[in-house]
């Protein structure tokens, strides 16, 4: 009977936590702009401008900057999703709402999971908008290729965003908070193989990549929106170990954000 309570318990507090990001999202509409409008103009701008010089060594002469630069605008939009919606735990904490949660007898491993599934819904929607772009760059996606495409995007969104709760989870301050981001996050999505491939990198350059797990994610990525053998995805790994390496970077941010939470001592 015990197990049965904490089961409901933990099922409606996750359900309650992140139907609270998603209804303060509808009353902030604006953010939606700034979430997809920046990566669609970073997109376009850098897409046009590098079009005529850049050369996938491995895909056809006709494939563009713009086309190759796409799946890695879909991982920024969830990455911005990601930032906007883990900033939410410092503004919680100083209403005192996060003080309340913590206090209540639910698990606290579904305070992470609220957290993370409803940043994680905001990021897979506003990231699967971008995909009626698709036959304009010149790809058609199948049911299997939407299939596996979504699967990506719902794995990539849950551990940026559990990432996120990682960071957000012990920052006083929303200034603190965008600075440790853009000088860890932003990174982690240029050393993704969203702007260039790995296969043309330097040496150095190329490890680093390898050692990112969102490289895998992105690699999984374009591998989904590339269902038939294509040469643009010759060089990355088996789809398989993609998405592996994307589930497990998922789960440890779970983890550890859940480890984190049940420490006694909190600031």
């Amino acid at each position: 009977m015990n197990t049965n309570f904490s089961v409901s318990y933990f099922f409606l507090a996750t359900f309650s936590l992140a139907r609270r990001e998603l209804v303060r999202f509808i009353r902030q509409r604006s953010r939606m702009i700034g979430v997809i409008g920046s990566p669609l103009v970073f997109w376009f701008l850098i897409g046009s401008g590098l079009s005529g010089s850049f050369r996938h060594p491995s895909a056809p002469p006709e494939m563009n900057y713009l086309e190759y630069f796409f799946p890695g605008t879909i991982v920024l939009i969830i990455l911005f999703t990601s930032i906007f919606s883990t900033m939410s735990i410092i503004e919680d904490r100083k209403e005192g709402f996060l003080q309340s949660v913590i206090v209540a007898p639910v698990p606290r491993s579904s305070i992470v999971m609220g957290k993370i599934l409803g940043g994680t819904a905001l990021a897979l929607g506003q990231a699967a908008l971008l995909l009626i772009l698709t036959p304009c760059i010149g790809i058609t996606l199948s049911v299997t290729s939407f299939l596996i495409v979504i699967l990506t995007l719902f794995l990539i969104a849950f551990g940026l965003t559990g990432l996120g709760f990682l960071i957000a989870w012990k920052m006083d301050s929303t200034q603190g908070f965008h600075a440790i981001m853009n000088l860890f996050l932003i990174p982690l999505w240029l050393l993704s193989g969203s702007l260039f491939p790995a296969s043309g990198a330097a040496g150095w350059l190329g490890t680093a990549m390898m050692a990112n797990p969102l490289t895998y994610g992105v690699a999984a990525l374009r591998q989904g929106l590339y269902m038939a053998p294509h040469t643009a995805t010759s060089d990355l790994g088996p789809l398989a170990l993609n998405l592996g390496v994307t589930t497990l970077f998922a789960l440890v941010t779970f983890a550890g954000s859940s480890m984190l939470v049940n420490q006694r001592s909190k600031s």
